[in-house]
């Protein structure tokens, strides 16, 4: 076969075994054997071995290969991954809707519903059609890269395709030129779950405890032959970017369109009454599905007016997730416990019998404070139902009177603090707290914070190390933890010369900070990592921030007075000051942010089309650092919609609505 030959032949298998996967995984049938597939896999296989500069990056050969990972790359989101407010009852989906017709006001509203698969959320971005990048959720912001593991899932298409579907041809460009984003859930499903926990017994080894935390560990591993091997699989359910997608409902069809699948249940309703009706179909097919679902998310499918509601905290005011009742189970409650937070607060922990609930071993459960003991009136002995709220955390719903012996006692929080004895104080907020700054406990449990992935980030430095360092005196607080020295570690006990090293090397690294992540690694109450963001982006340095004002504070968007006030007067104590020279004596470095001002503040900026300078989402950063609000689609309450080269139907909607065009270079001279 001579070169040409080989190349023709070599685009016809790629073709013809895209086709297969895309019957095979999306619509569910099977045009040949397995046998037969797998042989024209490996006729591709030994052309391309023969002509390895026909090999593409799309090619069914490369879904598996490269060497095991060292670690993941962080990856972040252009449009934040938000997450999803629960539900639980008909009542709350009615509430909801209360809320909603407040904030639109005589405007009719349709819902779309889908099924919520107990998956694992990612992210997939494709470049002129070419999967170039898969993240995970992460923090919502940023993700890690996990895009060679992704690739071993067969149901992803490694480059978009079109499938029939006249109507949706104006998917054809976006295939193949742009930038589309692919939101959706990995998942397991129920038998290939069996079979592996069948050859884990075999085996005599434990067993998996549910699908969801297998496939969301198979994502994670660092070899993606590991992850090849569980036969993941991926259903879509967002599209994120300029389309030309009106509504939800839409962006469903067009993720089938270009070789996803979706889920099979879903349904457009234009009342809450439909809504339950789908729900409790739901419910009642709920065992039959080939897959775990946790409940069904209901959407407002009018794409504008999703976007005109906006976000409150860290969810979109126009979705819920409407959940299943939560798995109960009894088992007794040993003891109750507090425990003493990095912030003061005091939080009463029930101890468990270990009990197993919806496929994980619990055997700690909150009881949040003395007002939820005396509600629930729980005793330490008591028999309790325990359940997974939302499938997720676990929750003491009641106790079982009846089955009192007379030797149960009574609970009541605390007067003194369990470890430092100062008096505990009751917040505004209902929440007995510990006020003492120099408590062990409130020490220690922000030094966990401060070396966690979210704050300083230090690689192997774990709450047990932290335990053994401030046992033997050698960290008080986290300035300390910047003069650790080999020789300071290898005395330990388990340590040796190349893991103390490790860890020297890894506080060593992280001295170079973004703005962001230090403020949040100062443990401000109220302060997480959205409002550290917000912060940084803002006022742009330490700096800024002390000298601002509460006005100043406050005129953030989603901060509010409380939060405003208390980083205020964070920033006017002594101590803290102090403790924030301290770091930056240690050699702590913030990495220069961009800048940052207010200049577009209350503005909302809409892109479309492809642009010569600015990617997208670096417009829409720049916009952000600027005050502004970027959106992804066009409403009249937009105020510029930025045009550049082949525009989309967002330009139409702006003509159509009235809203301000301008080019790029009008932008750029703007900003």
């Amino acid at each position: 076969m001579n070169t040409k030959e080989a190349k023709k032949r070599i685009e016809k298998l790629k073709k013809v075994i895209g086709r297969y996967r895309y019957m095979y995984h999306v619509l569910d049938k099977q045009e040949i054997s397995d046998e037969a597939h797998d042989s024209l896999k490996r006729e591709l296989s030994e052309l391309e071995k023969q002509f390895p500069g026909f090999v593409t990056q799309d090619s069914p050969t490369q879904r598996v290969g490269g060497e095991p990972l060292d670690k993941f790359e962080k990856a972040e989101h252009r449009v934040p991954m938000l997450s999803i407010d629960d539900v639980f009852t008909e009542k709350d989906v009615e509430d909801w809707e209360s809320y909603l017709n407040r904030l639109l006001p005589g405007q009719k509203i349709n819902y779309f519903c889908e099924t919520k698969i107990d998956g694992f959320a990612i992210s997939l971005l494709y470049k002129n059609g070419l999967l170039v990048r898969a993240a995970t959720r992460g923090n919502g912001k940023v993700g890690e890269d996990v895009t060679m593991n992704i690739k071993t899932i067969e149901s992803i298409p490694l480059r978009l395709e079109v499938h029939g579907r006249a109507a949706l041809k104006r998917l054809d460009k976006i295939a193949e030129k742009g930038e589309l984003e692919i939101r959706g859930e990995v998942y397991m499903d129920k038998k290939t779950f069996e079979r592996m926990n069948r050859e884990q017994r075999k085996k005599g080894e434990k067993e998996y405890s549910n699908p969801r935390n297998l496939a969301a560990g198979s994502v994670r591993q660092l070899d993606p032959k590991l992850t090849a091997a569980r036969a993941l699989k991926f259903l879509a359910y967002d599209v994120v970017g300029d389309a030309g997608q009106a509504r939800h409902s839409e962006e469903h069809e067009m993720a089938r369109t270009l070789g996803f699948r979706t889920v099979s249940n879903e349904k457009k309703c234009k009342s809450t009454k439909e809504i339950s009706e789908f729900f409790q179909k739901i419910t009642r097919e709920r065992d039959k599905l080939p897959y775990n679902i946790d409940g069904v998310v209901v959407t407002i499918d009018d794409n504008a007016l999703f976007d005109k509601l906006g976000v409150a905290g860290k969810s979109p005011r126009g979705i819920r997730a409407f959940k299943f009742a939560p798995k109960q189970t009894t088992t007794v409650m040993e003891d109750i416990k507090v425990h003493i937070g990095r912030t003061g607060a005091v939080t009463p922990i029930a101890h468990l019998r270990p009990v197993e609930v919806g496929g994980v071993t619990v055997s700690r459960a909150t009881l949040h404070n003395q007002d939820e003991i005396d509600r629930l009136d729980v005793r330490i002995g008591d028999t309790v139902i325990v359940g997974r709220a939302g499938d997720v955390i676990p929750d003491v719903i009641e106790s079982v009177k009846d089955l009192r012996t007379g030797k149960e006692k009574k609970f009541y929080m605390p007067r003194e603090c369990p470890v430092c004895g100062k008096i505990l104080s009751k917040t505004e907020e209902v929440i007995l707290r510990c006020t003492n700054k120099d408590c062990p406990a409130r020490s220690r449990e922000y030094l966990y914070f401060f070396v966690s992935r979210r704050a300083f980030d230090i690689e192997g430095l774990g709450p047990k190390i932290i335990d053994q360092l401030v046992d033997e005196g050698l960290v008080s607080n986290p300035a300390d933890i910047f003069d650790l020295r080999e020789g300071d570690l290898v005395s330990l006990e388990r340590f040796q010369e190349k893991s103390a090293g490790n860890i020297v090397g890894a506080v060593k690294k992280s001295k170079d900070v973004s703005l962001a992540r230090f403020i949040h690694a100062l443990g401000i109450r109220h302060v997480g990592e959205e409002t550290s963001v917000d912060l940084a982006q803002y006022f742009g340095s330490i700096e800024g921030i002390k000298k601002a004002s509460e006005d100043d504070i406050r005129n953030i968007p989603d901060i509010g007075g409380v939060v405003a006030r208390e980083i205020y007067n964070w920033f006017r104590d002594s101590r803290n000051l102090s403790f924030v020279k301290d770091l930056f004596g240690k050699g702590i470095k913030i990495e220069k942010p961009e800048h940052v001002g207010a200049k577009l503040k209350g503005k909302t900026f809409v892109f479309t089309g492809t642009f010569e300078k600015l990617t997208r989402q670096e417009a829409e950063r720049k916009v952000r650092m600027l005050g502004g609000d970027p959106s992804g689609s066009v409403s009249s309450q937009t105020d510029y919609v930025v045009v550049g080269e082949n525009p989309g139907s967002k330009y139409d909607k702006a003509k159509e609505l009235g809203v301000k065009t301008i080019s790029e270079k009008e932008f750029l001279k703007m900003i």
